[in-house]
């Protein structure tokens, strides 16, 4: 007897797993902790087999008959419907790998391997944060100039250029890296140079003469502080390390008899240990 809505609400669970028949094969399994698993038995070149639909409620009893119905129609062509499912889902993974968001995170992935600094990898995973509404779930190949230029101007508008050029940048390591990856022809940011609104320069202060760079260097000389200050100034002004290098130093990376910074490869930007007399 075909089964109802009613009669699955209805449906309670025993000590064991019980068969309840919608027929042409489909059935539910009531296991022992309650669940309702759509099953349908078929058979395919004298194999028994069984399929597979979801559970109940999530998958209706309509939904459930017209899946019953696709897999006889496939049947009676001469396709196995479990190599039919299986081939989907492969296909669906294919396609999942294949959007902007998934590509992004193999490009940030492949790039802490190769021993990006952590500063670098969240300053552009924060960059590409900025599209992700727009772009992350969008397959790559789809996505064209006119769909990138939507979160650009976006930020652009807000005031902020020089992070809208940054994330153009940034969207444009992706898409390079999916044409190396097989999986986009081209880079649909190279058409957007000259879109976007340049931002002004503005240098930093700096002291470009020779007597006020004399009188920085005296007073750095002359400083009475704590001895690590005092040192600290010394080695910015002799050696010009960047300000993180000099902060985050340590007693061991120095050799006072040989006079020697050596700066260890995580703490450059580059990646490269960097050494210093």
């Amino acid at each position: 007897m075909p089964l109802t809505d009613t009669t699955l609400r209805n449906l309670k669970s025993s000590d064991k797993t019980t068969k309840h028949s919608d027929g042409g094969g489909l059935h539910i399994m009531l296991t022992t902790t309650g669940s309702k698993l759509w099953k349908m038995a078929y058979r395919f070149n004298g194999k028994q087999k069984t399929l597979s639909f979801g559970a109940y409620p999530s998958v209706s009893l309509a939904q459930a008959r017209k899946k019953r119905d696709e897999a006889k129609e496939r049947i009676a062509a001469g396709i196995d419907p479990s190599d039919a499912t299986r081939r989907e889902k492969a296909m669906k993974r294919i396609s999942a790998q294949k959007t902007f968001g998934a590509i992004a995170e193999e490009l940030l992935d492949k790039s802490e391997k190769e021993g990006i600094a952590a500063v670098t990898l969240n300053k552009k995973r924060w960059i590409l944060s900025l599209c992700e509404a727009q772009l992350a779930h969008r397959p790559i190949d789809e996505i064209n100039a006119a769909d990138i230029l939507v979160p650009l101007k976006t930020i652009e508008a807000k005031g902020n250029y020089k992070t809208a050029r940054r994330l153009r940048a940034v969207i444009g390591q992706v898409f390079r890296y999916a044409i190396a990856t097989t999986r986009a022809d081209n880079d649909p940011t190279f058409g957007l140079k000259g879109a976007l609104i340049s931002p002004k320069v503005s240098h930093r202060a700096a002291l470009t003469n020779r007597e006020d760079f004399t009188g920085l260097l005296k007073s750095i000389w002359l400083y009475e502080g704590i001895p690590e200050t005092i040192a600290g100034l010394k080695l910015m002004a002799y050696l010009y390390p960047r300000p993180g290098e000099l902060r985050q130093a340590e007693w061991k990376e120095f050799d006072l008899e040989g006079k020697m910074w050596s700066i260890p490869v995580e703490r450059m930007k580059m990646r490269r240990p960097q050494t210093a007399s």
